[in-house]
């Protein structure tokens, strides 16, 4: 794994977009991708779990075009992870899979990858990563062969309700301390609280909403860098 650190990390929800009527939200969510592939955000998560596998596929195929584009002119070269979807995530040969503690396991993930590319070409190009709630799934996940984990919540949010109270930054401090991986704090990240997570030992931050509703996405990632030097 090459990213620098800290890694910053869009997860995507099209649902939660500001859109005007008619607009159609999947152009709409692509529009932030590219926007967000320009500020040199580092990892992209399409994070959409209701669309079919086609509509998923062809929703990785358009944002990995949008950082290619923003590559080529000179842009930051982002990585998209495929939540939870690793057929998706091989045939539209993208940066990573993300996998939830009930998704396919780690170890099958792998082995999946490494079978369906011809000389190995994709095992170490698509990465495998696990959000993770609890110290012991951190390092199940971890010894599992995960190449890196999102733990959370840390904070409160709505979209992290259905796993329980926040974890907070004791508990974020010793999963990082417990696996040599790197681990990405999720769940209510703000802008002030993400110097926090990272002086507890996080390799980067994930977020929804941080990144989906800035009002300034290049000073908000401008700034984000700036912390966390």
């Amino acid at each position: 794994m090459t990213d620098t650190l800290p890694i910053l990390c869009y997860v995507t929800d099209r649902h939660s977009l500001r859109i005007v009527p008619g607009e159609n939200p999947v152009e709409a969510l692509l529009e932030k991708i590219q926007a967000a592939a320009a500020t040199g955000l580092d990892w992209i998560q399409i994070r959409e779990k209701d669309l079919s596998g086609k509509d998923c596929a062809a929703l990785a195929r358009e944002a990995l075009r949008c950082i290619l584009q923003s590559a080529a002119r000179g842009g930051h070269q982002t990585r998209i992870l495929v939540n939870d979807r690793l057929d998706v995530a091989i045939a539209e040969r993208a940066g990573g899979v993300h996998l939830g503690e009930n998704s396919l396991p780690v170890r099958e993930a792998k082995r999946l990858i490494a079978a369906t590319s011809p000389g190995n070409k994709l095992k170490n190009s698509i990465l495998v990563g696990v959000s993770c709630h609890s110290l012991e799934t951190a390092q199940s996940a971890a010894a599992d062969g995960a190449d890196y984990l999102f733990f959370g919540p840390v904070f409160a949010t709505p979209s992290k309700a259905v796993f329980g109270a926040p974890q907070g930054l004791e508990l974020l401090a010793k999963v990082c301390r417990a696996v040599t991986i790197p681990v990405l704090a999720i769940g209510g990240i703000t802008l002030e609280s993400s110097e926090a997570c990272l002086a507890s030992g996080a390799a980067g931050i994930a977020a929804i909403r941080l990144f989906q509703d800035a009002a300034n996405l290049t000073r908000l990632v401008a700034r984000l860098r700036q912390l966390c030097s």
